[in-house]
């Protein structure tokens, strides 16, 4: 028996979503711009599970990969982020001009292998590599799960590139020092109260440059994160010489843009700094150097200031602890105190 249900999409555009159910059989389901495709599918596809065929291997046969990226483009990617849209798009190009001729039946692990070789090869880094991996292997669960073009998808069975350790680069206290005086001497106001933003708050760039004023409370310094890299609201706090460089800010805002940190044009887009930026570093003779590195410096001093690792992968907006491992050794001398305490209230002594 076949169901057709309208549904709208992001854009306001009417689809129909087809589920077919037949005792004994799985439930099929297909979405189309036009009911008369969908009434057609789900009466061919009743015929088909009827007759025994085997419908799945079919429709991998009749799709291709171009297909199915175009599908992918215009029913997935419109549900994410902008700042997400945008790599995937350029990263789905690249796998319909390798692959897009093939029908999905054609696929192999191997191809997808030989294709993640390739990346590798062009100089792309492991970490860049999985990103392409992670859009088609999303692509492929769709056909999968979705669409009922296939019954697996082929990336399950390739192992994914080998990231090196994260960057644990910080500042040491006179490299600080330097940078920020660099920072306000810069001819570019908005620098010195970014950086030293950043590296109060361990903000992503992405964060702080789309944050706007109708999150920030200047009174108690609370910050209102809501486009955030794991898709959750997450709160970052200012105080001291942050705060008071927020407020001062908050007096010269421009009226026409709601954004904290504002480019010069008329548009209300965020600044662009990686100029000034990269300028300062070489004024306060600073190497190896980039602008995520202002985090991992708020991240450190958090740990070299007794932070335990969930301390700091909450403050961090982590949603695990693997990422924050790489400050363990910051946090000895406060794990050290823990076991003192410990063994002092088991075995007794002073604590």
């Amino acid at each position: 028996m076949a169901t057709i249900e309208k549904r709208r999409t992001g854009e306001g555009n009417l689809t129909y979503r087809v589920k077919v159910r037949l005792k004994g059989h799985p439930v099929q389901t297909a979405t189309f711009d036009r009911l008369t495709d969908a009434r057609e599918w789900a009466k061919n596809t009743e015929v088909d599970l009827k007759a025994g065929r085997h419908f799945p291997k079919r429709e991998a046969q009749k799709n291709t990969m171009a297909s199915l990226i175009e599908r992918y483009k215009a029913r997935v990617l419109p549900e994410k982020k902008p700042s997400t849209q945008t790599g995937q798009l350029y990263q789905l190009q690249w796998w319909k001009d390798e692959l897009g001729a093939l029908s999905l039946a054609a696929i192999t692990p191997t191809h997808i292998a030989d294709c993640r070789d390739k990346l590798l090869d062009s100089g792309l880094s492991p970490g860049s590599a999985n990103l392409y991996l992670a859009v088609i292997s999303h692509a492929f669960t769709y056909a999968v799960k979705e669409l009922r073009w296939l019954e697996d998808n082929p990336c399950r069975k390739v192992t994914n590139p080998k990231e090196p350790k994260g960057r644990t680069r910080f500042l040491s206290a006179d490299e600080r020092t330097r940078l920020l005086e660099a920072c306000k001497g810069s001819s570019t106001k908005l620098l010195y109260p970014a950086v030293l933003l950043a590296m109060s708050t361990g903000m992503r760039r992405g964060e702080q440059f789309g944050l706007r004023w109708q999150n920030v409370n200047l009174q108690t310094g609370r910050i209102i994160l809501e486009d955030t890299k794991n898709g959750e609201t997450r709160v970052a706090i200012a105080s001291g010489p942050a705060l008071d460089e927020l407020k001062k800010l908050a007096k010269v805002r421009r009226l026409d843009c709601d954004l904290v940190f504002p480019g010069r044009l008329r548009k209300c887009q965020p600044v662009v700094l990686e100029r000034p930026f990269r300028e300062a570093l070489q004024a306060a003779k600073i190497e190896d150097f980039r602008w995520h590195d202002l985090r991992h410096c708020f991240a450190s001093e958090l740990a070299m200031s007794g932070a335990t690792l969930a301390e700091l992968a909450e403050a961090m907006g982590h949603k695990t602890l693997d990422m924050v491992k790489r400050y363990a050794h910051l946090t000895e001398g406060h794990i050290s105190g823990v076991v003192e305490r410990m063994t002092a209230r088991v075995f007794g002594g002073e604590a």
